[in-house]
């Protein structure tokens, strides 16, 4: 089979282009160019957007050089403004927590790539990347299930994905750990074999992309009391403990961020627990649409397993337990009992 490989100039991308090779792929590779100097200023984190772009799209070039195989790096800097980060700051300024990596999966990685790829004259017939996860197929249906290490599991920022996008789509370390990737690394002498993970979708401070001042504004208790003061509502998430600044005799955590009077409202653990809430911009997996309920699993962020039981059923999740840290603007993604995504969406 045909097969272009997202390259990133990490040891999980290349492993991927490896793995495929050996097992008789005609292989070729693409990188999507998105860093521009100058636009932004970046960090020095490793992460998929910022400073020192150059190195990854060479580390990927001398990859394909050594494999033998045909490879493109493709400029998709100005739709990756559009795409991703504008959304970006559309959502954090709305006083929700944006995830920009779900985005860029469905929009760039797994869709403007590939289209772009074959337009520069790539010929393929399946796409893949370095991602933790696996695909299923059941019922005549498509759907992302969890990778067999757990701790490396990335289905979450994979719910998004069309029906064509997985029909043409390969995860090669779906099976794998991490640990077996990076000796697999190691013994085919892979430089980037202890290459530190990304960590963020940013390398630089976050507040740079939202190209707004400071808006001091004040923090509050759950009855309104003032308790201090922000430099921006957007610099929090719900869930939030650490640099509040807030000095109390029991913990406080960000409960509701209010946008509108620019206010950070603050409350105690079990202020944070709620036991339904709202999801919308569903796309379905393993499941139809459908109007009956769903008893499923959640996960509410991209770390830890997923939580439940819960209920799904016309855009309203129920969790009889509860749960915390629910922050509009963040994906909820719906799991069924093998780790395969029936559906997910926006938590509103």
């Amino acid at each position: 089979m045909k097969v272009a490989v997202g390259l990133s100039g990490g040891v999980d991308s290349s492993v991927a282009a490896l793995l495929l090779k050996d097992a008789g792929h005609e292989v070729v590779g693409v990188t999507m160019k998105l860093w521009r100097e100058g636009r932004y200023q970046g960090g020095a984190r490793d992460a998929c957007f910022g400073a020192g772009e150059e190195l990854d799209i060479a580390q990927a070039a001398a990859l394909a050089e050594r494999l033998g195989i045909a490879y493109r790096a493709i400029d998709c800097a100005d739709a990756y403004e559009r795409d991703v980060l504008d959304y970006f700051r559309e959502t954090s300024l709305a006083g929700r927590t944006p995830n920009p990596c779900v985005f860029c999966n469905a929009r760039m990685k797994f869709g403007l790539l590939p289209r772009l790829a074959r337009e520069s004259g790539l010929d393929f017939e399946a796409f893949a990347t370095g991602h933790y996860a696996r695909i299923v197929r059941r019922g005549g249906r498509y759907a992302v299930q969890c990778a067999a290490d757990a701790a490396k599991d990335q289905s979450y920022f994979l719910y998004r994905l069309s029906q064509e996008q997985l029909a043409h789509t390969l995860f090669p370390l779906g099976e794998h750990t991490k640990d077996e990737v990076r000796a697999f690394a190691r013994a085919h002498g892979l430089g980037m074999a202890d290459k530190p993970d990304s960590q963020d979708f940013y390398s630089g401070d976050r507040n740079e992309l939202l190209g707004v001042a400071d808006r001091e504004g004040e923090v509050v208790d759950l009855a309104g009391r003032v308790l201090g003061r922000h430099r921006g509502y957007w610099r929090y998430t719900i869930g939030q403990r650490k640099g509040l600044g807030i000095a109390a005799p029991e913990p406080l955590y960000v409960v509701r961020i209010d946008a509108c009077h620019n206010r950070v409202v603050l409350g105690g653990k079990d202020a944070l627990c709620v036991r339904s809430f709202r999801v919308d911009e569903m796309n379905w997996m393993a499941q139809a649409e459908t109007d009956a309920p769903l008893a499923c699993r959640v996960k509410i962020r991209s770390t830890g397993a997923p939580r439940g039981p819960v209920t799904f059923q016309n855009g309203v999740c129920t969790a009889p337990d509860g749960l915390a840290g629910v922050a509009p603007g963040q994906s909820a993604v719906f799991y069924g009992a093998d780790g395969e995504i029936l559906c997910g969406g926006v938590i509103q």
